[in-house]
């Protein structure tokens, strides 16, 4: 086996100087230059009028149909532990594979309902809904603008943001009621007029 060393001071091969241009200064230069010219705020502007756009309107994730005929159905929302919970004292709370219903430990006390905000007829059923459950209702919304209904109406309109619920509870059509019944989740999917 061959074995080569060279002392620090010693040169292998010929060393040119870095012709490169500092990457940091070059993207202050960039800056200081959009500032300059204007561009730097007009990058800025666009940028908060996506964010608000944004927000004003959220992007619809899973365009649901209108309810063609009314029906209820039922969801049971238990699950199989997937691995033994400990509280911070070591103390058991769920086994791995026990079967667990959050509902045996807290109550649904509101009702859902998902609606289409674009719509106006699943809009006013929405008011009817709060009034009739005097305000114990949230307005799920899986398209629409969710601050302008707010605004409009005096009170809370949420939007179902990357279709977690509707995913989660199978909501395939709109509007849909889901209320606690028992240990299980009902759901009605209503019909508008």
């Amino acid at each position: 086996m061959l074995a080569m060393t060279v002392a620090a001071d010693q040169d292998i091969g010929p060393t040119y100087p870095i012709v490169e241009k500092d990457m940091v200064e070059e993207i202050q230069r960039s800056l200081k230059h959009k500032e300059r010219t204007g561009e730097l705020s007009k990058l800025q502007k666009e940028a908060i009028d996506r964010a608000r756009s944004s927000i004003e309107r959220p992007k619809v994730v899973n365009q649901l149909p209108k309810t063609v005929r009314p029906r209820t159905r039922h969801y049971d929302p238990s699950f199989v532990v997937p691995e033994t919970v400990k509280d911070h004292e070591g103390r058991i709370i769920a086994l791995k594979g026990a079967k667990v219903n959050p509902l045996d430990y807290v109550s649904m006390n509101t009702h859902l309902l998902f609606i289409d905000g674009d719509d106006r007829k699943q809009v006013m059923l929405s008011d009817q809904l709060h009034n009739i459950y005097k305000g114990q209702i949230k307005i799920v919304l899986v398209s629409g603008a969710p601050l302008e209904i707010s605004r409009n109406k005096g009170y809370q309109i949420y939007f179902d943001q990357g279709g977690a619920l509707t995913k989660k509870l199978n909501i395939v059509a709109v509007p849909s009621l889901v209320s606690q019944e028992g240990k299980t989740l009902r759901i009605d999917e209503l019909e508008v007029k």
